[in-house]
């Protein structure tokens, strides 16, 4: 099933290499529209370099997981694993400098609990954010302003592979296969915090699922002491099958590795940045004087009202703080 989904066929790349030129030309694109429009020079200093953007994504990215850590009612791990795929995916090829990812993030998790079938209104959702309820509707017209913006970004390919479900899979299959590990459970609460960790990195555009989940397993074993060499060998039966056995442990070192170098940005980094990233979405440095299609849409006739947001936005310190 996942080897024909569009996850597979359009959103599994080959390597960082490739998602690291996509970010460079999403950023190249940007830039070239802002020097055509006039307002900037190619090196003016207020546009974010590449690897700024990254940054500020590692940075909402993370505010989203907190979002949906401490949303009411509790959010399904498959719902948050969604967002994050989504997020991930729509800054692959837009920039932040043209769409802000404080209503990027909270629209993928809107965007989510529909895909994923999580039950909550739009009321219950922006009752989340700590604001007054003024400010929950005028988040909320933001959100539905850019939610068509995001599934076409998205190109229409909303359904989302995580890791969670083949990973049930794996410990059900050592309970019922692999005598030779007496209560698999053991290995759950330390596979999970693998999934929590890898699910910051690109992991999800690199490997499938089900590679991902034998990795949470493997390393949580591994952690333990537990040898399961045994396991690929006899129960995966990838004994004979050395290729396949290569490949599989040279992902699990690439995933480790993912996790072992990835850092969120410093909180100093993250406030200078901030600044840049709020003067790229200034009405004076905007590519786009119209308010309504700064928020996403294309198309006027997609707007049926004035947004009640063009005098007053709303902010960081407007969402739910987990620490």
């Amino acid at each position: 099933m996942y080897h024909s989904s569009t996850q597979w066929r359009h959103w599994t790349f080959r390597g960082e290499e490739e998602l690291a030129r996509c970010r460079a030309d999403a950023n190249r694109k940007f830039r070239g529209k802002a020097v055509a429009s006039g307002k900037v020079q190619q090196s003016d200093p207020v546009l974010l370099e590449p690897h700024e953007e990254l940054a500020i994504c590692k940075y909402y990215e993370k505010r989203l997981l907190d979002f949906c850590a401490v949303f009411k009612p509790a959010m399904p791990r498959s719902v948050v694993g969604t967002a994050c795929m989504y997020f991930k995916r729509f800054y692959l090829n837009n920039s932040v400098m043209e769409y802000h990812p404080r209503i990027i993030m909270l629209t993928c998790a809107f965007l989510a609990c529909k895909v994923d079938e999580f039950n909550v209104s739009s009321a219950q959702f922006v009752g989340n954010l700590r604001e007054s309820p003024l400010g929950q509707e005028k988040a909320l017209e933001q959100i539905l302003e850019y939610e068509l913006l995001l599934i076409q970004q998205l190109n229409f390919h909303l359904i989302v592979h995580n890791p969670y479900r083949p990973f049930e899979g794996f410990l059900i299959d050592l309970k019922t296969r692999y005598p030779m590990l007496e209560n698999p459970e053991v290995l759950r609460k330390t596979a999970d915090d693998f999934l929590s960790r890898v699910a910051l990195t690109d992991a999800y555009l690199l490997f499938t699922p089900s590679q991902i989940a034998l990795t949470a397993i493997l390393s949580s074993g591994s952690r333990a002491g537990i040898n399961m060499e045994s396991y690929l060998s006899e129960s995966l039966m990838l004994k004979e099958n050395r290729t396949s056995l290569a490949k599989l442990l040279d992902g699990m070192k690439c995933m480790k590795n993912l996790i072992k170098k990835y850092e969120l940005p410093r909180p100093e980094e993250v406030a200078a940045l901030k600044q840049k990233l709020e003067k790229c979405h200034s009405s004076e440095l905007s590519l786009n004087p119209n308010p309504k299609k700064r928020k996403g849409y294309e198309d006027d006739d997609y707007v049926a009202k004035k947004s009640k947001m063009d005098e007053e936005e709303w902010t960081d310190d407007d969402l739910v703080d987990s620490v």
